[in-house]
């Protein structure tokens, strides 16, 4: 196993390390550090950037920066992780060819409402990889195009999704997709989250997503219609635990509650054998599920209770290695955040900093003023939760015993 892991690890570091090579030679990003950073948080998906005028780019850069996004979302990652999980030769294919269709199907939607075809592209490759990539400065805002905004939430809920079971679908088995726990609990938080921060924003006002929102602080709230108020919640929920990181309203502005939602949306990420990053949603349901059975043996001593998945029961032994993760998956947030503070970071910032880039979320950080020694850390952090922390700790493991 620890090959396995090995080899995954490797490959993605020999991708990095030549995605940094066109932003490090262009002199766009004359930096090598930065330029790793950028590539780093292009293949695992993650959206940060080192970039404070993206606009500035060639077009070649910015479908670069766009591709890599993309091919680490399933062609570099998922797909040697799904080989590894010994998926039958003949279906294989399957998975980046519906990859692909998506990421097509959005382009083409795009494209007829409203966005120049390199800007549809570019987005469309952000949105199924959920990588969060945007060519322009204001992300999906600057557009200021409700169609647009529309198509993309469908598509950022669809790449939150176990890829698996589209195959599934394709291979007349779509009832394993209703079947599925972890698919219904995901849908489920998208809506009660949707209308927690609907109910907010409605009754506060948003800065709406223009331009002038995002480069003016004083620009405070505006009133929004109902209808735009679902639409900015409907579209920042599914963005954030798609772990997509795209924003159509300075979420700044929104009163504390709908703020918290989104926090909150971050820890728990997509589902597991996605492009998605996060702690993914089937874990929190197994604890979730643990818990109540706690408490009804409290109620029941001598009661046998098990942890039902998919329909199906005797899934206990799923407990510990999720609790094992997510002890794991804090233990590493907090030690990333004590070294970002170090940095000079407030705490609140550097623990958000350490999140986006743990699970994979970017949600417009910048990382441009950091100094080096961040930055690299923050890069391992973001391999560490595309690998799903495992595959590193087992490498570095390894590492040190041989010492």
């Amino acid at each position: 196993m620890r090959k396995q892991f090995s080899f995954v690890f490797f490959i993605l570091l020999v991708a990095c390390f030549l995605g940094a090579l066109p932003f490090f030679f262009s002199g766009y990003i004359p930096n090598f550090t930065d330029a790793f950073f950028e590539s780093v948080s292009g293949f695992t998906t993650t959206g940060a950037t080192v970039l404070k005028d993206i606009e500035a780019l060639p077009a070649a850069l910015l479908f670069w920066r766009a591709l890599t996004q993309w091919l680490g979302g399933l062609g570099i990652l998922l797909l040697v992780i799904e080989s590894f999980r010994l998926q039958k030769k003949e279906t294989l294919h399957i998975l980046p060819s519906i990859y692909t269709a998506l990421t097509l199907l959005q382009f083409t939607l795009l494209a007829v409402f409203g966005m120049n075809m390199f800007d549809a592209l570019t987005h469309s490759m952000a949105t199924m990889s959920t990588g969060g990539f945007s060519i322009r400065n204001n992300g999906i805002a600057y557009y200021n195009n409700a169609a647009a905004e529309w198509i993309c939430v469908p598509f950022m809920l669809l790449s939150g999704i176990n890829l698996s079971l589209f195959r599934q679908t394709f291979l007349g088995k779509a009832k394993n997709i209703l079947r599925s726990t972890e698919t219904r609990v995901y849908t489920g938080i998208i809506l009660i989250a949707t209308v927690i921060v609907t109910a907010a924003v409605f009754a506060q006002g948003s800065a709406f997503g223009k331009a002038a929102s995002f480069n003016n602080a004083s620009s405070f709230y505006k009133a929004v219609s109902f209808p735009a108020a679902v639409r900015q919640a409907f579209f920042h929920v599914t963005s954030a635990i798609s772990t997509c990181g795209f924003f159509n309203a300075d979420y700044n502005f929104w009163p504390s509650a709908a703020q918290g939602v989104i926090f909150f949306l971050l820890l728990i990420g997509g589902c597991s054998g996605s492009a998605a990053g996060g702690i993914k949603v089937v874990r929190h349901a197994v604890l979730s599920r643990q818990t109540t059975n706690e408490m009804k043996r409290f109620i029941y001593p001598r009661g046998i209770f098990d942890i039902p998945l998919d329909g199906k029961s005797g899934n206990k032994k799923a407990v510990y290695p999720a609790a094992g993760f997510i002890f794991l998956y804090f233990l590493i947030l907090f030690f990333t955040a004590l070294i970002v503070s170090s940095s000079g970071m407030e705490v609140l910032d550097s623990l958000r900093t350490a999140l986006v880039c743990l699970g994979n979320t970017g949600l417009g950080l910048n990382a441009a003023d950091f100094p080096a020694y961040v930055k690299w850390t923050l890069c391992l952090v973001m391999i560490a939760g595309r690998l799903e922390l495992w595959a590193v700790l087992v490498i570095l493991s390894g590492v040190f015993r041989r010492r």
